[in-house]
């Protein structure tokens, strides 16, 4: 689709009913940039149209139609388009819940299992991440979750492993989770560097440092992401937009939905409306639905 403006840009995020620990994306972006964000569960993404660059601590990949991008839990990556006229894609997010399940049940795998590899050229698993889209988008719920699974298996057979025991942590690193730690609790008026630096009884640099080693962004960014998760916790829970800015610590609701577009791909009240609507539905009345438009500047509404 193309404007007087160019390409535009649509998306739509949400989350079925009778699979409650899974979230789907499907959208196209343009202009629109992901900043260094993580999930708390797992990334499978399928380009069907354009290119994506996802950066993640190893480096650049370049997800094009038959790709399938992997992403473990607390990974952090950022994604842009990799051609003038973005990119289309299907994306799941299932829980680790899930995908540990999937992994006890059908392979040798045990514990908490991660992907050796954050892209493979699988044309058949792309079909299978589209195939869970429609199917929820109908409310098949038989063939969503039965097209999940064959996916997530099919994906843990070829690239799989067990994802390795946490080291014992130094000091500098022991010093990062505990400033994570204090930023969780004082996330809606966090401390300066130097404030918290001086807590720990380190120096500014050096808590940077390690705190951007542990968790691959500095606490700044880190906070940011952290402040749209609970976010997302709270439109879950039916809290309003501008309540939600408040107690997370974002100046204002404009402030919310520019981080949290920037972040979820979708304005928080987008995101809350899907959300309603998909709980409240009985399966029988889904009928697929287009994704929405919206806008990715600083004065998106909600």
């Amino acid at each position: 689709m193309s404007g007087v403006g160019g390409p535009r840009e649509w998306a739509r995020h949400w989350q079925y009913a009778e699979l409650p620990d899974l979230d789907l994306l499907r959208a196209r972006y343009v202009r629109h940039t992901f900043p260094r964000h993580s999930h708390e569960g797992y990334v499978f993404g399928a380009v069907t149209r354009g290119a994506e660059d996802v950066g993640l601590p190893g480096g650049t990949v370049r997800a094009v139609p038959g790709t399938v991008v992997m992403i473990n839990p607390e990974v952090p990556h950022t994604a842009r388009s990799g051609t003038p006229d973005g990119w289309v894609y299907a994306t799941l997010y299932p829980s680790a819940r899930v995908v540990n399940a999937i992994a006890a049940e059908v392979t040798p795998l045990r514990g908490t299992v991660g992907f050796v590899r954050t892209s493979v050229v699988d044309p058949y698993a792309s079909r299978l991440i589209n195939g869970v889209h429609r199917a929820a988008e109908e409310g098949n719920a038989l063939a969503a979750d039965s097209l999940l699974r064959v996916v997530v298996a099919r994906l843990l057979d070829r690239h799989g492993s067990p994802l390795p025991l946490l080291a014992p942590r130094a000091g500098s690193a022991r010093d990062a989770v505990r400033a994570r730690a204090a930023l969780e609790e004082r996330m809606a008026a966090p401390p300066t560097l130097e404030a918290l630096a001086a807590e720990l009884d380190t120096s500014s640099f050096a808590l940077l440092r390690a705190f951007k080693k542990e968790y691959g962004m500095p606490p700044h960014t880190w906070l940011t992401d952290a402040r749209v998760r609970r976010a997302r916790r709270m439109l879950d829970a039916g809290a309003a937009p501008a309540d939600v800015a408040a107690t997370v610590g974002f100046t204002d609701q404009p402030h919310l939905n520019r981080h949290f577009t920037r972040i979820v791909g979708v304005p928080p009240g987008a995101y809350q409306r899907e959300r309603a609507v998909h709980r409240r539905a009985p399966a029988r009345a889904y009928r697929p639905a287009p994704a929405r438009t919206y806008k990715t500047g600083p004065g998106t509404s909600p």
